[in-house]
C-alpha cells in the first residue's frame, strides 16, 4: 500500500516551480581566512533515489561512521518512522581515487525502544524520535545515536545507546537546559541534537546543537551570526553531561533567489580530530540558490564551561574560536547538497587519514544521496 510522503522539512529543496530557480545563485560572502587547503578529493558517488532495500526506503542519511577494527560502516536514516520504522544500515564503502565512491548496502537494522518494539510515527503517539547522528563504540560494543526529538508532541531530544542489532541499552540523562521546559526556552523544533563525536578512547561523547536554544538568541541571519549553539560533553560510562561549550555558526552565507525566501545555516555534524580538537561542519541552504558547506576546526579547551548557565548572555562567555578547514565550493564536487554525515574512513594508500561525507536527500526527488571521500591533510 502506498504511503503519503513525509512532511516537507525546512531544509528540503523546493520541488516543481521553485526547483527551476536553482540555476541562478547569489555569490556567498567570503568565509573566514583559511590556511593551506586541507582536503584533497578522492572521489564521490550517489545512491538511487528512494532505493528499496530489505523492505525499507533508503534515504535521509544523516549519520555515518566507520570502525577500522572490524571494517564495519553504519549509516543512520532520519526517517521518523513515517515511511518505515527508525533504522540504520550497515554497508560497505570503497573510494577509488580519481573514479568514485562505491556503496554496497548489507543490512537494514530497526532501532528499538526499551520494550523491544520499533519507535512509532508521530500519528501513533508514544516515544517519537528523529534520528540524526551515529557513532560506533570501540570494541564492537554497539553504537550511540541522537534524536532531535519533537517539541510538537513534547518529546525531548536524546542521546541513546543501542546494540548492533538495534536493541535499546540506555538513554543518557539530559541537563535541564536541553530539555523542553516552558514556552520560549529549550531547543527549537528541528534544530537540536544534530551532531555527535566520540573521543578517541570512546570515554566521552560530544553532542552538538544545530542551532541556539530559544533563550540563547536568534538563529543566524544573512547579516549576523546571532546566537551560539551549545556543544555538550557526556561521560559515556556515567551516562551524564559533564561540560558544555558554545560555538557560533556563520551568518547565512547564501542569499535566496527571491527576496524574502527561506534561508538558514547551522551545525550539521562534528568529529573529533584528537582528544580536544574537533571538526565542525556547517551546512546552509537558501531557497532557489542551493547549499553551502564549510568545515571548521576548533579546540574545545578554548571555550568556557556553560553547563550550568540557563541563558547565554552576549559578551559574558567565550565561544570556541574556529579556523576554516575547507569551503566545499572549492573541492570539485559535482554538486553540494544537504550534507549531514561525516566520519573518518580507512587510511589512504599513502597513510593519510580520510574523511567521508554523506548527504541527506530528505526523501525528495530534487535532492541526492551523495557520498564523498577526501584525504585529510594535517
Amino acid at each position: 500500500m502506498d504511503r503519503a510522503p513525509p512532511p516537507v522539512r525546512r531544509r528540503t529543496l523546493l520541488a516543481a516551480g521553485a526547483a527551476a530557480l536553482v540555476a541562478c545563485s547569489t555569490p556567498a560572502p567570503p568565509p573566514p581566512a583559511a590556511g593551506p587547503l586541507r582536503l584533497r578529493k578522492i572521489g564521490e558517488g550517489t545512491l538511487p533515489h528512494r532505493l528499496a532495500f530489505q523492505g525499507t526506503t533508503v534515504g535521509g542519511l544523516s549519520g555515518l561512521d566507520f570502525d577500522p577494527a572490524s571494517g564495519l560502516w553504519v549509516a543512520l536514516s532520519d526517517d521518523r518512522s513515517e515511511l518505515q520504522p527508525a533504522r540504520f544500515y550497515t554497508l560497505r564503502v570503497e573510494a577509488v581515487a580519481g573514479r568514485a565512491v562505491f556503496v554496497q548496502l548489507l543490512d537494514a537494522v530497526t532501532l528499538r525502544q526499551a520494550a523491544g518494539t520499533p519507535y512509532p510515527p508521530r500519528r501513533a503517539g508514544g516515544e517519537v524520535v528523529d534520528p540524526e547522528a551515529v557513532r560506533l563504540l570501540p570494541g564492537g560494543r554497539g553504537l550511540l545515536w541522537t534524536s532531535e526529538g519533537d517539541p510538537r508532541v513534547n518529546q525531548d531530544p536524546g542521546l541513546r545507546e543501542a546494540r548492533l542489532d538495534g536493541s535499546h541499552v540506555r538513554r543518557f540523562a539530559l541537563p535541564p537546559v536541553l530539555r523542553l521546559a516552558r514556552p520560549g526556552t529549550g531547543p527549537r523544533d528541528n534544530a537540536s541534537f544534530e551532531g555527535l563525536a566520540l573521543s578517541p578512547d570512546g570515554r566521552d561523547a560530544w553532542v552538538a546543537m544545530e542551532g541556539p536554544l530559544q533563550q540563547d538568541g536568534d538563529a543566524p541571519t544573512l547579516g549576523d551570526a546571532e546566537g551560539a549553539c551549545r556543544f555538550t560533553l557526556f561521560d559515556t560510562v556515567r551516562g551524564e553531561a559533564v561540560r558544555q561549550i558554545a560555538y557560533r555558526p556563520d551568518p547565512i552565507p547564501l542569499r535566496p533567489r527571491l527576496p524574502g525566501g527561506y534561508a538558514d545555516n547551522g551545525v550539521s555534524e562534528i568529529l573529533m580530530l584528537d582528544e580536544h580538537r574537533m571538526l565542525v561542519l556547517e551546512r546552509a541552504y537558501a531557497m532557489g540558490t542551493g547549499n553551502s558547506l564549510r568545515l571548521y576546526e576548533i579546540d574545545t579547551r578554548g571555550a568556557d564551561d556553560l553547563l550550568h548557565e540557563p541563558r547565554l548572555r552576549p559578551g559574558q562567555f567565550r565561544v570556541a574560536a574556529k579556523t576554516l578547514v575547507a569551503d566545499f565550493a572549492h573541492l570539485g564536487l559535482a554538486r553540494l547538497d544537504n550534507t549531514e554525515a561525516m566520519c573518518w574512513g580507512p587510511r589512504s594508500p599513502g597513510g593519510r587519514r580520510t574523511l567521508y561525507f554523506a548527504s541527506d536527500d530528505n526523501f525528495n526527488a530534487s535532492q541526492v544521496t551523495q557520498f564523498a571521500a577526501f584525504e585529510f591533510l594535517e
